[in-house]
């Protein structure tokens, strides 16, 4: 088994209403600071053992589908990074 660190960042898809999103561009703008758009994202770091890479990446998908992400409102991108 090797150690590794799985990222799970969730957020909402596109066209979805992001209300903390939308408070947070419009301070920002106030601040006058300029952007086109701004997203709210919610990053899990998991530190799990798993065989190799791929098996790590499956368990932390898993994980993202049975509980991180809504799938109905949520995207989510997993990455894998090595803890040796």
């Amino acid at each position: 088994m090797a150690a590794f660190t799985a990222i799970v960042t969730v957020r909402l898809k596109s066209g979805v209403l992001d209300p903390e999103a939308a408070t947070t561009q419009r301070a920002l703008e106030r601040l006058e600071f300029e952007l086109d758009d701004l997203r709210f994202a919610d990053r899990y770091e998991i530190d799990l053992d798993a065989a190799d890479a791929d098996a790590a990446a499956e368990r932390a998908e898993s994980m993202a589908e049975r509980l991180l992400a809504n799938p109905t409102i949520h995207d989510y991108d997993v990455e894998i990074e090595d803890r040796t």
